[in-house]
């Protein structure tokens, strides 16, 4: 039977260059440098002034009278409400990442991380000899961070010459670096634990690995003991983005059917589909090819674990509104050149930390991994390649200004290490693609003359 071929609608023509763009690995990056820029231009205009006052106007929720009441500024329910989410879809990728990605086995992780590990210590020295004393010394845990947005994005700049062990292995070490971070705030970062908050935030924890264990599925009952969650380190001491990250570890990873029988289930719908169509009809008024059509949809979801449906869902969500509005937030400052500028310790830590820290860490601590036997250079991966890994990992960005925040709350100590950062993160990633850019692309298994199949024109 001969069935007329039906056009697209106007609307996926309209929609097909936004779905390009978005599943395009930069477009994160370029809504974060939009947002950088204009946040920017916003603080160091005639309009200045407005820019503090927003994020410093206070928010306030309560239920019963304020029997139970949050009263924060909007900057802080950006950084400890909204960046929970964020840290929450980092603890979906680190949880993937030990099930079924570059984190399996200790093999495979031994090079990003002790890689990462360097990447790590090195800033941290090179900060703390500039600043080892004083109200400044608490800012040792900025140049440790890594940007995983803008340092993929930077890597899919280079294109075709940068392999993809190379995204494997910046990918893995940047996971490594931010489980490094989510540690460095929960334990060095956290002034006053409230107890009692902390055990209500435990016992949470512990009935969502319960709800995990018995087979619960549905996003809602995560999503609210998650909040509870969240509230209750919120209150605890404990830096509440450290809830997204814990939460993130009980969302089920199993599916509820395997690979092989959703294919049987598939089949046998996809044939009662085909059995129930009739002659001038459509699927809106066949009664037996919506049953089957909906029974698809079931096992497609059931062949799904939830740990994958909430990070595909959540990343958009992730990348093109949280993480810009953070930047938003949290990027502005007036500059004002002057002396204390380039002599401020703080500058020169975070600026040498990241810039020469990381590239010099990363490279170091790596080639001694493969040194001393404990991991193998990936296959297409060159030593020009991890450095330049290296300097792509000192772009701190948004990690950079989340652990500046916490280590100088406001003030002139907070507005030198976001130059510090802006600076670094901008030599680091020009650097970074520069290297990666001249870097000879390294010859595929594949395309080995030796190793490579006779081709049939031969």
């Amino acid at each position: 039977m001969h069935t007329e071929k039906r056009k697209k609608p106007p609307i996926d023509y309209l929609l097909y260059p936004i779905q390009e763009f978005i599943h395009t690995e930069i477009s994160g990056s370029l809504f974060l440098i939009g947002a950088t820029v204009l946040a920017l231009v916003w603080a160091n205009s005639a309009w200045g002034e407005s820019y503090t006052t927003l994020w410093h106007t206070y928010v306030k929720f309560s239920i019963a009278d304020d029997f139970f009441k949050l009263d924060k500024s909007l900057l802080h329910w950006i950084n400890d409400g909204l960046m929970v989410v964020f840290f929450f879809v980092v603890g979906l990728e680190i949880k993937r990442e030990v099930l079924v990605g570059e984190l399996t086995s200790l093999r495979k992780t031994a090079l990003p991380i002790m890689a990462a590990l360097g990447g790590m210590v090195v800033p941290a020295l090179i900060f703390v000899a500039f600043n080892a004393t004083g109200e400044a010394a608490s800012g040792w845990g900025i140049p440790m961070a890594t940007d995983i947005a803008f340092a993929l994005g930077i890597l899919a700049l280079v294109g075709s010459r940068a392999p993809l062990s190379l995204k494997v292995f910046l990918t893995a070490l940047a996971i490594i670096d931010d489980i490094g971070a989510v540690l460095i705030i929960a334990f060095f970062y956290t002034e006053q634990v409230l107890w009692i908050s902390l055990l209500i935030a435990l016992g949470i924890w512990l009935l969502m690995w319960i709800a995990n264990w018995a087979g619960v599925r549905h996003p809602l009952i995560f999503g609210i003991l998650g909040v509870v969650l969240w509230i209750a380190f919120l209150k605890s001491g404990i830096h509440a983005t450290v809830a997204g990250v814990l939460a993130a570890m009980t969302i089920p990873a199993r599916t509820r059917i395997n690979a092989e029988d959703f294919l049987k289930r598939a089949r046998h719908y996809l044939e009662k589909f085909k059995l129930a169509q009739q002659p001038r009809t459509s699927v809106l008024t066949n009664r037996r090819q919506r049953a089957a059509v909906q029974r698809l949809e079931t096992i497609a979801k059931a062949a799904q674990s939830p740990m994958q449906r909430l990070e595909h869902g959540l990343h958009p969500w992730v990348a093109f509104f949280i993480v810009p509005v953070f930047a938003l937030a949290n990027a502005g400052v007036a500059f004002s050149i002057n002396r204390e500028l380039f002599t401020s310790p703080v500058v020169w830590g975070i600026v040498l930390g990241l810039v020469v820290g990381k590239q010099v860490g990363v490279t170091l601590f790596a080639w001694l991994a493969v040194k001393f036997g404990l991991a193998d250079l990936p296959t297409g991966l060159t030593w020009r390649h991890v450095y330049g890994a290296g300097w792509l990992a000192g772009i701190g960005f948004t990690m950079s200004l989340f652990v500046g925040g916490l280590a100088f709350g406001d003030g002139a100590l907070l507005s030198q290490a976001k130059i510090g950062i802006l600076a670094a993160s901008v030599i680091a990633g020009g650097i970074g693609w520069l290297i990666l850019r001249t870097t000879p692309p390294a010859i595929p298994e594949a395309e080995d003359p030796v190793l490579a199949p006779k081709s049939a024109h031969a």
